[in-house]
């Protein structure tokens, strides 16, 4: 594959997270263009100028939209933002069917105004809507996938930087599994410089123990539940999440990121959509990493996967 001339992302929804996530897009230059859709035609209208107005300083990239599906039109990433929003105290698995119901609709005509495109799932539950995504949608594996837990991720690593005192590109770790109650970071594979998590101990610091990192991955898996309390919904963060994604995509990076794609006898696990390292190319999924998991981790990984799939099953997927 290879880098993309004249790309364009389309963002499905002109709520908090979709309008992030173009703003992000655009001050990135993360494609040539950016297309918001949303069934709102005053709000999306609304957005769109109001983006429009700041591209003096975003560079080359330009922003369209609308509410007629048409401005999805040969984008070449489609990110799915739009669904009922996480209320404080819900998990994302109870947004399940109402999002199912809104992807059976949608997809099929999102594939038709953009039957090339790698689709991106940022709704939630991300990982049930990926499955139902490529059942609606018709569309190989590769080609659609969810954020799952590349922002938990950067969570993650924001976390262990401020104990650690350094940066946080500095720090190799990852949530995987469930983008949800059941996800966990990856301890055993987890890194800072080349060092080590458990045996870093730098600057006068203490060693970081098992309960201290216990706690750590209880922060993260507990965040979004607090930035909802706090002010209703996350939004930017998730929003520079996807444009990080739609630019590993658009640029052919091969990055490796812990999107949620289906897996296929992944430590025993096929049919359901987790999170584990992934290259990430112009094609989608260019390949799911096999990565050492420990005992403990396996177990935990399989208790995500059931979580998931009992959803799955439950909504007739």
């Amino acid at each position: 594959m290879a880098v993309i001339e004249n790309s364009k992302i389309a963002i499905v929804g002109a709520g908090a997270v979709g309008t992030s996530l173009a703003y992000a897009a655009l001050l990135r230059e993360s494609a040539r263009e950016v297309a918001l859709y949303d069934i709102r035609a005053e709000r999306v209208e609304a957005e769109v100028l109001d983006l429009a107005h700041g591209t003096m300083f975003t560079g080359t990239s330009r922003i369209s939209g609308g509410a007629d599906l048409a401005v999805v039109h040969d984008a070449n990433v489609v990110i799915i933002t739009a669904g009922a929003k996480q209320q404080p105290g819900q998990s994302r698995l109870d947004l399940a069917g109402a999002n199912v119901e809104m992807l059976r609709g949608l997809m099929p005509a999102l594939v038709e105004q953009a039957p090339d495109a790698v689709f991106v799932l940022v709704t939630n539950p991300c990982d049930v809507l990926t499955v139902a995504a490529r059942q609606f949608g018709g569309l190989p594996t590769n080609r659609v996938f969810s954020s799952g837990t590349v922002l938990d991720t950067s969570r993650l690593r924001w976390l262990l930087a401020e104990r650690a005192g350094v940066a946080t590109s500095s720090v190799h770790a990852m949530i995987v599994g469930e983008h949800g109650d059941t996800e966990f970071p990856l301890w055993s594979q987890s890194r800072i410089g080349p060092i080590p998590i458990r045996d870093w101990a730098a600057d006068g610091r203490p060693r970081l123990t098992q309960a201290e990192l216990d706690g750590i991955a209880d922060d993260v898996m507990h965040a979004a539940y607090k930035v909802i309390a706090g002010k209703g919904a996350t939004n930017f963060a998730i929003g520079v999440t996807g444009a990080r994604i739609a630019e590993a995509i658009l640029r052919d990076e091969r990055a490796i990121l812990p999107v949620s794609s289906i897996l296929d006898g992944y430590l025993g696990v096929s049919g359901v959509a987790l999170s584990v390292p992934t290259i990430v190319d112009s094609s989608g999924i260019a390949e799911v990493l096999h990565v050492p998991f420990d005992d403990d981790e396996k177990v935990r990984f399989q208790r995500s996967a059931s979580v998931v799939a009992e959803t799955i099953a439950s909504l007739g997927l």
